[in-house]
């Protein structure tokens, strides 16, 4: 799946002239996107918000990756079987994960409240997904995983890759023990085993690491996480960590050789101007060429998030580098 040439121009052309990542027009408030390309339209997902599409995920949808509108949301609010798991009613769906295997989407979601860890990742299901209607489409197929009060890590945040020797994985966690990952049967989205191995990817010894997102190049892998505090607006302490490995499930280690188990990390972008906190960062999925998706909250809109896409250049060592955004 390719971009769209006024797409890819648009994008990217900015970019390569200024050293810039592009500055994104319309409705950009958003917060924890995905976003993906599907026969050259854009569409991003979103943690939901209270009170707002019954806390659903929301969508957003561009012709170019830089134009964006409201396109609402996908059903009618949290479905009902993550309240039988947790013993308790959440608010919202967070932190969706949208990736396509096959002929069909995948979108993990995760719910829960801050705070604690008794929360859960589920899946829905899309065979024929529309980017022009994003909505719908979407079949429900409940649990993934989750963590209660008396294990050592969150089960939020899910991010979903698949391998090249055609396996499939999910990277999760928060705070707590730090970033997990388990593997997947790449058909049905779930558990390849209910006693798959649980591998170990990133820790702080209970400080803030969350949001992972993975990315191969050139036959490793990039482990990237957000250190710190997200959801504060201007007082946001969010900001982009990477480490790399030669397997999927690790050992992730940072430029400097400290294992991102260690507290390790090596920085991506942190505040930079009105772009304070950014993070709940993912890479987009049906691009050709390596592009990355975050949020920031906005100095100077009394701290908003909002989207903002990136090119990813690699410098001589192998190691990513981010166009900072736009001033």
């Amino acid at each position: 799946m390719r971009i769209a040439g006024a797409a890819f121009a648009l994008l990217t052309l900015p970019a390569l002239a200024q050293d810039l990542a592009p500055a994104l027009t319309g409705d950009v408030r958003i917060h924890d996107p995905s976003v993906i390309v599907a026969d050259g339209h854009w569409v991003a997902f979103e943690t939901g918000r209270e009170g707002y599409w019954r806390g659903a995920i929301l969508l957003k949808t561009s012709p170019d990756g830089i134009s964006w509108k409201n396109a609402g949301g996908i059903g009618k609010g949290l479905p009902a079987w993550p309240e039988q798991e947790q013993g308790y009613r959440s608010q919202v769906i967070w932190a969706p994960n949208a990736v396509k295997h096959g002929d069909s989407w995948y979108l993990y979601y995760a719910v829960s409240s801050f705070g604690i860890n008794a929360s859960v990742i589920g899946l829905m299901t899309n065979a024929a997904l529309d980017p022009l209607a994003p909505d719908k489409g979407w079949q429900d197929q409940g649990l993934v995983l989750k963590s209660g009060v008396k294990d050592d890590f969150n089960a939020i945040d899910p991010y979903r890759i698949d391998t090249t020797d055609g396996r499939a994985f999910l990277s999760y966690g928060s705070y707590w023990s730090g970033i997990k990952m388990r593997e997947l049967d790449p058909a049905s989205g779930k558990l390849l085993a209910a006693d798959t191995p649980v591998f170990d990817l990133a820790s702080r010894n209970g400080d803030g690491v969350e949001a992972s997102s993975i990315l191969a190049h050139e036959g490793r892998y990039y482990l990237f996480v957000s250190f710190d505090q997200c959801c504060r607006g201007v007082d946001s302490t969010y900001r982009i960590m990477v480490g790399r490995a030669d397997a999927v499930t690790g050992p992730y280690l940072d430029r400097s050789g400290t294992p991102l188990m260690e507290g390790g990390g090596t920085p991506l972008q942190a505040r930079l101007g009105r772009f304070i906190g950014p993070g709940g960062q993912e890479p987009v999925f049906g691009a050709d060429r390596d592009l990355f998706a975050y949020h920031y909250y906005d100095g100077d809109d009394r701290g908003a998030s909002k989207l903002q896409i990136a090119p990813i250049s690699w410098d001589s060592e192998g190691w990513p580098v981010l166009a900072p955004p736009p001033q």
